[in-house]
């Protein structure tokens, strides 16, 4: 193998794993019709069609997924490895891509981010918040922030926070026009404050007592796409939230808000910063793992 195939197998690993050559040409920082010519010669000198092209989508051939799974990790340890040599003796540095939801955003990280910004200069920190679940190997991004059961197997995940629950709260003058619900049937009769994720689902609210689980599809006349905005909505008295425990603790404490059915309300698995299983590291995930996770035991390793 000469030194411009490995090149155009850099090429053909971005396209296979974004499924586009438009993405792979901004991943890799050149042309697209450099990238569409870096596969098609590596194509015509191995003598087999690598990727299957269609208007709609671009992905490995047989041929081209059986080279992929021999190359993929070799290329990711060699970049890990480059990296971190560049970095040995200074600080950690250089561009960081972490993905998560926008709630984790707001709640986890970014009331946090001067200290960060102040400790490691040299980060190039790219929050991508969106609450479809990204995959991170395909998306390019070196680690993600999400819930702790939403995980795949095959990542490495640490602790960002301890466990959560979520409460159904409103405020006194609302449940002075409407009795507290009870049972999750109850729920029906009520103004129930919504939110929809960018994928366009709509949450259905998870219900636990003991062996008994419900999952709610709930009914009012407000859908709000961040925890944030429901927060508001329900200080207004504009129906039942059903919001992180968290952050809505002042508001509880202060009485502007009132929980019911506690007892249908159990915690659950917390979030959990996550990567790939990669024998490198680079510094500046290692410095962005020490400062943002809980104090707690791994979860996975």
């Amino acid at each position: 193998m000469n030194r411009t195939q490995t090149s155009q197998l850099m090429v053909f690993v971005s396209v296979a794993e974004l499924g586009s050559f438009r993405r792979a040409a901004e991943r890799l920082g050149i042309a697209p019709s450099a990238v569409s010519h870096a596969v098609s010669t590596l194509e015509d000198s191995l003598g087999v069609r690598l990727l299957a092209r269609t208007t709609r989508a671009t992905r490995p051939t047989e041929e081209g997924a059986r080279l992929l799974s021999r190359v993929t990790e070799p290329f990711a340890d060699i970049t890990a490895a480059l990296q971190d040599a560049a970095e040995q003796g200074d600080a950690p540095s250089g561009p960081l891509r972490v993905t998560m939801a926008l709630s984790v955003a707001e709640d986890l990280i970014l009331g946090r981010l001067p200290a960060f910004c102040a400790r490691y200069p040299g980060i190039e920190l790219d929050l991508r918040a969106d609450d479809n679940f990204e995959d991170i190997i395909k998306s390019g991004c070196d680690a993600g922030v999400r819930l702790g059961e939403s995980l795949h197997a095959d990542m490495i995940a640490v602790p960002a926070s301890g466990p959560q629950r979520s409460l159904i709260v409103a405020t006194p003058r609302y449940f002075a026009a409407h009795p507290a619900p009870r049972h999750p049937r109850d729920l029906a009769q009520h103004n129930c404050i919504r939110r929809r994720f960018s994928s366009g689902r709509v949450y259905r609210w998870e219900l636990k007592k003991g062996r008994k689980a419900y999952n709610v599809d709930v009914r009012g006349n407000l859908i709000l796409p961040q925890q944030s905005a429901m927060r508001r909505a329900a200080l207004d008295s504009l129906g039942l939230a059903f919001l992180f425990e968290h952050t809505i603790a002042e508001d509880l404490k202060a009485g502007r808000l009132v929980a019911v059915m506690e007892d249908w309300c159990p915690s659950f698995d917390g979030f959990y910063i996550y990567y790939p299983s990669r024998r490198q590291m680079r510094p500046a995930l290692r410095a962005f793992l020490a400062f943002f996770r809980a104090e707690a035991p791994s979860w996975r390793a």
